[in-house]
This record gives C-alpha cells, sequence and structure tokens, in this order.
C-alpha cells in the first residue's frame, strides 16, 4: 500500500505522452457497436495494452457485436487480505460508423483533443490503464482489480448484462469510467431506462364509401400519446418520450395499424415499476380496438444510496489530497453501472476524464486532465484496497 499517494500525481504527469498515445491509438481504431470487426480490432489491441501492464487478460467471444474484454490483476495470499477485487466497468463501442475519422479528425486544439468516441469513452480507459501504471510503480502490493470493457453498450448491453452483473457481484466496489459530469464531476446517480413498442389495431375500410365500418388505428395511437403524456411528472424525474411513430398505408384508407416507440426515465425503482405498470395498463377507447405493448424498463435507475454516497466521501477525500474538488450530480442517461448499482454493489460512475461532446461533433476531453485524472483513480484504487483489507483483518 501507499502512505502518501501525493507522488502518484507526480509520476502520472510524467507519463502525460504515454497516456496521450494509448488513447490516440484508441480512437484511431474506430469501433461502432454494430461492426464486430472494427470493435475487435480495438479490443486487440486494447488486449496487448492489457497484457504489456502485466493482466491476465481473456475474452468473451460474441458472434453479434465483439469480443468483451477482461482483465485482471491478481495479487498473492501474503500481499494481500483484500476481501474482493474492485471493478473498473467501461466500454469501448462507440456511436460513430467508420470512416467518421475522415471528416472528424483526431486533432489537438486549445488544450483539447478532439476525436470520435474520445469521450465517450475511449479516454476513461486509457486513465485507468495510466492509473494501473502509477500503482505498480509504488504500490508494494497492487491491489487486487479486475478490467471489464464491454463492446455493446451504446446498443443495451444485450449481451454484456451478465457478465457485467456477474463481475460486479464479486466485487466490492465498482468504478465505472463514463464521462465525468461538467468540472469533473462524478455521477452519483443515473435514470433507468425503459424503451416500449405500442402498436394499436384498428379495423380497416374506405375512407369514402364506408368510413363508418373502419376504426382508425392512427386515431387511436393520437389519443394514447395524451394518455402516455399524463404520465409524466418531470419533478419526480419522470419523462416520457413517443419519439417514433407509424400507421396507415393510403390517405383514402382508414389506417388498421399504427405503432409508437416510446422511450421512458426514471429516477427510482418504484417509480420504474409504477410506469410499467400503467403502460402496460393501457386501454383501447373502443372494443373493436386492439392494443399490444412490448418492450419494458431495460435499464434499472443507479439510485443515490448511503453505499453510493460513502463511496463518492471517499473519492472526494482522494480528491482533495491530490488537489482538486471532485463534485458529484446527476445523469439523465443510462451506463452499465446502473447494473451494477441496482444489485447493491457500491457503485460510482462519471469517473472518466474531464471533456464534452458525447456522440457529438465536438468530442473532446481536456488533455491536462488524462495525468490528473489517471492519479486520482490509481489514489481511490489504493483507498478503497486499504478499507477492504482493513475491513477483513477486524
Amino acid at each position: 500500500m501507499v502512505d502518501d499517494i501525493s507522488p502518484l500525481l507526480d509520476f502520472c504527469r510524467s507519463q502525460s505522452d504515454w497516456v496521450r498515445d494509448a488513447v490516440e491509438a484508441l480512437v484511431r481504431l474506430e469501433s461502432p457497436s454494430d461492426d464486430k470487426a472494427a470493435v475487435d480490432r480495438c479490443g486487440a489491441e486494447l488486449t496487448r495494452r492489457l497484457v504489456a501492464l502485466g493482466a491476465e487478460v481473456t475474452q468473451s467471444p460474441q458472434t453479434t457485436c465483439g469480443d468483451h474484454v477482461r482483465a485482471e490483476w491478481r495479487p498473492t495470499a501474503a500481499e494481500t487480505r483484500q476481501r474482493a477485487p474492485i471493478l473498473l466497468l467501461g466500454h469501448f463501442d462507440t456511436v460513430w460508423p467508420v470512416g467518421t475519422l475522415e471528416h472528424m479528425p483526431l486533432h489537438e486544439r486549445d488544450g483539447c483533443l478532439h476525436g470520435p468516441g474520445i469521450f465517450d469513452m475511449k479516454a476513461g480507459i486509457a486513465a485507468s490503464m495510466l492509473a494501473i501504471r502509477a500503482l505498480t510503480e509504488f504500490c508494494k502490493a497492487t491491489p487486487h482489480l479486475v478490467m471489464l470493457w464491454t463492446t455493446d453498450e451504446e446498443i443495451g448491453s444485450g449481451t454484456s448484462r451478465a457478465l457485467i452483473e456477474e463481475s460486479a457481484r464479486a466485487s466490492s466496489a465498482v468504478l465505472v469510467l463514463e464521462p465525468s459530469l461538467p468540472r469533473g464531476a462524478a455521477k452519483t446517480s443515473r435514470k433507468g431506462v425503459g424503451e416500449f413498442a405500442l402498436t394499436v389495431h384498428g379495423v380497416a375500410a374506405h375512407a369514402g364509401l364506408d368510413p363508418e365500418k373502419g376504426v382508425s388505428a392512427v386515431h387511436e395511437l393520437a389519443r394514447q400519446v395524451l394518455a402516455l403524456e399524463a404520465f409524466q411528472d418531470p419533478d419526480r424525474g419522470i419523462t416520457i418520450n413517443v419519439g417514433v411513430i407509424a400507421g396507415g398505408s393510403r390517405t383514402n384508407v382508414i389506417a388498421n395499424q399504427a405503432s409508437a416507440q416510446i422511450d421512458v426515465r426514471v429516477q427510482t425503482m418504484e417509480d420504474a415499476a409504477r410506469l410499467e405498470a400503467a403502460i402496460r395498463g393501457l386501454r383501447p377507447s373502443r372494443p373493436s380496438i386492439r392494443l399490444e405493448v412490448s418492450g419494458g424498463i431495460n435499464r434499472p435507475p443507479l439510485e443515490r444510496s448511503g453505499d453510493v454516497v460513502r463511496l463518492y466521501e471517499q473519492a472526494r477525500e482522494v480528491a482533495a489530497t491530490l488537489g482538486r474538488e471532485v463534485g458529484e450530480g446527476a445523469a439523465g442517461g443510462g451506463s452499465d453501472g446502473n447494473f451494477t448499482g441496482a444489485l447493491g454493489v457500491p457503485t460510482l460512475d462519471g469517473l472518466g476524464p474531464e471533456g464534452d461532446g458525447a456522440h457529438a461533433i465536438h468530442e473532446h476531453v481536456l488533455l491536462d486532465n488524462l495525468s490528473w485524472r489517471g492519479a486520482f483513480l490509481a489514489g481511490l484504487i489504493e483507498s478503497l484496497a486499504r478499507s477492504s483489507t482493513s475491513a477483513v483483518q477486524r
């Protein structure tokens, strides 16, 4: 363990070229979620770098997306009595298609490093690897660590959720390297996310000759959209967005089918259950109409629990030792930290470097924050390992 974590910052600053090279290497290997070959090329480079850092690396092969990458640093029993590993969690798939670098090139401007996927979240991966270098340099016994980098977070984590939850259950804490909030704040809560599809089945008829024989699915869908609107409660963090609608075939045909795709966001599991029941409980306005609802809450909310607050306070103390203040806040979007937090495993999200522009053309990170983040992560990992070991010894 390290008695004084301040040398970590000096070391990480001396490695600014190393961490920048790591970030640039990952960004140059474009990795859109739906291009397995491209994602696996990025995963191969990530694996190579993790092995060079002394990790035992395994891959979880996938057929519909890139292979997930897991790295572990195992201390010997004589070096530590830490009860469970600390899990560092994130993803290396992005929303940007291959070829984006041609019109959105990797470049530095005004102290910022720009590039597709750099803020969300390849810089976070690089900062965590820098933290490993610092711990290896200064710790007498490197803590028991697991890194899990997945490949389908941007498209719902369908193939990785079970692996994430399995890893989290075996861990003492989860540090999520997703982008930080403005001014580098951590995320102590995230909304849960749901996706629903509502299909309305009506009765077709000729709009001119037999209008009385038809029942419009489009008209009914309009009524149901208004019913959905009534479920919103922004003061409680409940929002509903009907983002895509479709229906009908011709203007002179009363539509026999219409559909809507619905995004919902909630702050608590209680509200998630209530809202899901309300959506599934929608009723048609006429007996001849049939409603079909599918989907559900696919990411539970990350709630600001006592364990999350304690983990944040520990991070805040480490940051203060390194001369900075790390604030906290909430995020409207979900991450894989939602899954781990819902299991009751202490989870702190938004620990990646400062920047802006996730999923936007101005996506960037602050260059001078990369080294500080590496030192901060190393200090937090060391602090968590120390408290974990002390708890076991008591």
